[in-house]
């Protein structure tokens, strides 16, 4: 039977009777700093449930504002917000949701100039973001800094997962799409059904839960993939 927990762990209480966290697990948590590179349709569920499971530390990093079209999928934001700076409003309700989180907010894009020094500060990295070349850029940076990068990717009705950087035979972004250049040319196709970002995003909150707390088994050289029009769901070896 799990030990009771402490008056200040109260609002954990049903992560901690969990044998697999536990009192030290939510220690860990306090403890941990989780970088979220983009707060839009992945980042929206990630740094909630992350926040709401105790993470001490969330670095938001953003450049963009609200937009009308946003509001279909990503849930940290309201129509009042629109025109506002996501990482602003994201810090306001995570701060609401969890008044002991300590976040900071990046509001501009990451790049091969600040991805080092910014990278470095955190435990991890999870993958918000929406483009080809900024993944690229985390997971060579990450691997150099032997830092995890939990990569997260939707489309349409389609989702997929990976831990980067991690494990003892570690695989990067570019193991699973070795041609940067290729992958550059390919266009943006921005439709989805909003809860393609929210499955995945849970996804993402979990591989980070795990990692940090030591629970089931990471993702680490495998890539796990959704599609919500049939509920199918694959683990491939990278």
């Amino acid at each position: 039977m799990s030990a009771r927990p402490s008056e200040p762990d109260a609002r954990y209480a049903r992560q901690i009777a969990l044998p697999e966290i536990g009192e030290a697990g939510q220690a860990r948590l306090r403890q941990a700093r989780v970088l979220i590179v983009g707060v839009g349709g992945l980042g929206s569920p990630v740094s909630l449930y992350l926040a709401g499971a105790g993470v001490g530390h969330l670095g938001l990093m953003d450049a963009d504002v609200v937009s009308v079209s946003n509001l279909q999928r990503q849930i940290l934001y309201t129509e009042a917000e629109v025109g506002r700076l996501k990482v602003d409003c994201a810090a306001r309700r995570l701060h609401a949701l969890n008044a002991d989180a300590h976040i900071e907010t990046y509001p501009f894009r990451l790049d091969r100039e600040n991805a080092a020094g910014l990278i470095a500060r955190y435990d991890m990295v999870a993958d918000g973001c929406d483009n080809f070349a900024t993944r690229y850029v985390l997971s060579d940076v990450c691997a150099a800094l032997h830092i995890p990068y939990i990569y997260g990717a939707i489309q349409g009705f389609e989702g997929q997962v990976s831990v980067f950087c991690h494990g003892s035979r570690p695989k990067t972004y570019r193991d699973l799409y070795p041609d940067e250049a290729a992958m550059s040319r390919i266009a943006a196709d921005p439709s989805v059904i909003g809860v393609t970002p929210g499955i995945v995003g849970c996804a993402i909150a979990n591989e980070a839960l795990k990692l940090l707390t030591g629970y089931g088994h990471p993702l680490s050289g495998k890539l796990w993939t959704i599609d919500l029009r049939t509920m199918e769901t694959y683990t491939l070896d990278i």
